[in-house]
């Protein structure tokens, strides 16, 4: 089963990079607006799985009609996404998400924010994360027969990291005096400091003592290099699969398994916000509906005042 999803995986990847290169060699025009739309998408501190998304998204909709969104009119739009939103076309929600996504961003780029408006606004789904329990996740850290993998997954949930953030990880981010990481331009541009587990401290100094990293926490193929996001999703769906849990799980399920512990055990709301390096506090609120939390019953603090004095 995890070979067929690994080669389904793999061959959506390869897909979406003919797709781009299809569409910069027969649009006229495309490569020059795709250099500039990446461009500025990156420099918007977008990942880049994001911006790979995005960017096949208006390659695929400039191949539909034979040129760049720039120069279609509204219906021809407003036809392909009803298209796309019916599923005539598209295999998900998600990629009918890119698409706006990604032709809203296009058009601002290109200063048509009166293109951008006219978009149609997308549902916000109500669906709640998946959460591993403490025994999942303790038969998960167990599965990897290689001390890298062990290491990376027991980090991810440590310390609630994106797979982006571990992947971009250098060594100098790690403080074992102040027990504390550093996470560098994060989602939205932003800093944030997390806490570094004892635990995991231990595993990363026999790490790095083997392995002997340059640079960057966990090495591609090449020393020096970052770790690819793909590459520590495919170790992480093997890791599910031979620790025998079924749910579905993802990279991201440990930073959602991380928030909700967390929430179980007595921290506060605000400081699992600031954790995770979320904007809102709305955004943390949902673990509250996962999260198993014993609930006290409203009432009067005078009637509780006087409980623990020796009578």
């Amino acid at each position: 089963m995890s070979k067929v999803k690994k080669r389904s995986t793999s061959n959506r990847s390869n897909s979406a990079k003919t797709l781009l290169e299809r569409a910069r060699r027969e649009i006229p025009g495309f490569s020059d607006h795709i250099a500039k739309f990446e461009e500025q998408i990156t420099i918007g501190g977008y990942s880049q799985s994001t911006v790979f998304s995005y960017s096949r998204a208006i390659a695929s909709i400039s191949l539909h009609f034979g040129k760049c969104p720039l120069d279609l009119d509204d219906d021809e739009i407003n036809s392909h996404l009803f298209s796309l939103a019916k599923g005539d076309q598209s295999p998900s929600q998600t990629y009918f998400k890119h698409m706006i996504y990604g032709l809203r961003f296009f058009f601002r780029v290109y200063d048509r924010e009166d293109r951008a408006i006219r978009l149609p606004g997308l549902k916000r789904q109500q669906s709640l994360p998946v959460v591993l329990s403490r025994n999942e996740v303790r038969k998960l850290l167990k599965a990897p027969a290689r001390l890298k993998q062990r290491v990376i997954f027991a980090l991810i949930y440590s310390a609630g990291l994106r797979v982006g953030e571990l992947c971009r990880l250098k060594i100098g981010d790690i403080d074992s005096d102040r027990m504390q990481i550093r996470i560098v331009q994060s989602k939205g541009g932003k800093d944030r400091y997390v806490i570094l587990s004892q635990y995991v401290l231990v595993g990363l100094r026999k790490y790095i003592k083997s392995a002997k990293p340059i640079d960057y926490l966990f090495n591609g193929r090449v020393k020096g290099e970052p770790l690819g996001e793909s590459a520590v999703q495919q170790a992480f769906r093997l890791a599910v699969s031979k620790a025998g849990i079924t749910k579905e799980a993802h990279v991201h399920t440990l930073r959602h398994s991380y928030a909700t512990h967390l929430l179980e055990e007595g921290v506060d709301l605000v400081s699992i916000k600031e954790l995770l390096g979320h904007s809102n506090v709305q955004t943390t609120m949902m673990y509250l509906h996962v999260a198993r939390i014993s609930r006290v019953m409203g009432h009067s603090p005078l009637d509780t005042l006087y409980q623990n004095q020796l009578r």
